[in-house]
């Protein structure tokens, strides 16, 4: 029977408050900082219109769906109490009410769906952005929510993931990459950040929102929260000391774009194992976090020829994709009872390589469909070339971020 918790209700409200913290207004001034003057306002705006639509959608029937028990063929929930009618005040999901979870899981919603815009900046119509998102709540998110957390398959073969390195971060980056690809590359390839001031705060919070990330998805305060918090400050501080040393060797100088770009890849690394692994585990994985979406966006990018703007998926989804597949390496059993393949059990990153791949496969699939299908009907989901030029501020918005008066 569960019992209620002051104690781990008021930790989740807290965290809740963190996450959201993240998106408004973290990823707001990251993203904005980095973009360019003439798209800042636009670049923000998409932010916070992706998160209002999944806020809105998460407690019309999103959580519903999500987390609704029992799970239809592993694939999605069983809908009941819409409009979160039916849930009582005292109703409990674990310890803590379940109101409180549904607007935790929320603020994951919201972020989740505002990361992806930072691949898009600077070309995409906006009624597209806004139109875009509820259809990918709707196919894309909710279901691998469910799946990986809410009862589906996923979670049913034991999946680690603490705090959504599938469900939010390589979910959101191969999404991100799918409309890129659909909308072609820019005019201006090159991304000289009009404010490297604002993207650094907006690291900053995005680093301090991240303890209550990863803190609170345990949905308690107790031991597992503070190692969730101390194992994802240690990576976040490794992947920024490898990203410097590698700027260093590399491009001859530290970058203070380089440093925060590392400790957000640590971040995201660290999120599906935060409750899983002890310290040793982190600083590994923290450190492997920067080779790999170095290669991401310095090689891998340039190869291909994907416009990736922000690297969402030279960040989120590639740092995301070793995170998922490192849990099964380091899961310590001693934290959180699951053993990884160094504690003997190395079917763990079997389990956790096709988790990583459904979530590619039908992030990526879905997204380019929902982008490709919406391009014919609107008759072309970019911007005429002339307001991607001049900039989305004043052509879309009829705004400026700056006064020239």
């Amino acid at each position: 029977m569960d019992i209620f918790s002051a104690g781990d209700t008021a930790w989740v409200l807290i965290c809740t408050l963190l996450v959201l913290l993240m998106s408004i207004p973290a990823v707001a001034f990251f993203y904005g900082g980095l973009s360019k003057r003439k798209n800042v306002l636009n670049t923000i705006f998409l932010t916070f219109i992706a998160f209002s639509i999944l806020s809105v959608i998460w407690v019309i029937f999103g959580y519903q769906f999500a987390f609704g028990e029992p799970s239809i063929y592993g694939f999605i929930g069983s809908p009941t109490n819409f409009f979160l009618h039916g849930i009582a005040l005292d109703e409990l999901t674990g310890s803590i009410p379940t109101l409180v979870f549904v607007v935790f899981q929320c603020a994951f919603a919201g972020l989740t769906a505002a990361l992806i815009s930072g691949a898009l900046v600077g070309r995409m119509k906006t009624k597209a952005w806004i139109i875009f998102i509820p259809i990918w709540a709707c196919l894309v998110y909710i279901p691998i929510a469910h799946w990986v957390w809410g009862g589906g398959w996923l979670m049913q073969m034991n999946a680690l993931d603490f705090a959504g390195g599938t469900v939010v971060h390589i979910n959101s980056g191969v999404s991100a990459l799918a409309v890129a690809l659909v909308l072609g590359k820019r005019k201006d390839a090159s991304l000289i950040p009009h404010n490297l001031g604002y993207a650094v705060l907006g690291a900053a919070l995005l680093w301090f929102g991240w303890m209550g990330f990863n803190g609170g998805s345990g949905l308690a305060a107790n031991g597992l929260a503070a190692n969730a918090i101390i194992v994802s400050n240690v990576a976040a501080a490794t992947s920024l000391i490898v990203w410097t040393i590698l700027d260093t060797f590399i491009v001859g100088k530290p970058t203070v774009l380089g440093a925060i770009s590392g400790a957000v890849a640590g971040l995201v690394a660290i999120t599906p194992a935060a409750g899983f692994v002890d310290v040793f585990g982190a600083l590994i994985i923290g450190a492997v976090a920067p080779f790999v979406s170095y290669f991401a966006i310095n090689v891998l990018k340039a190869k291909l020829g994907y416009d990736d703007a922000l690297d969402v998926w030279g960040i989120h989804g590639m740092s995301g994709i070793w995170g998922a597949i490192a849990t099964g390496i380091f899961a310590v059993p001693a934290i959180n009872g699951a053993a990884g393949l160094l504690y003997g059990n190395p079917g763990q990153v079997v389990v956790q390589i096709i988790s990583v791949i459904a979530t590619i496969v039908y992030a990526f699939t879905i997204s380019f469909i929902i982008a490709k299908i919406l391009d014919k009907a609107m008759g072309g989901i970019r911007v005429d070339e002339t307001e991607e030029i001049g900039g989305l501020d004043s052509n879309l918005h009829e705004e400026s971020a700056y006064n020239f008066n």
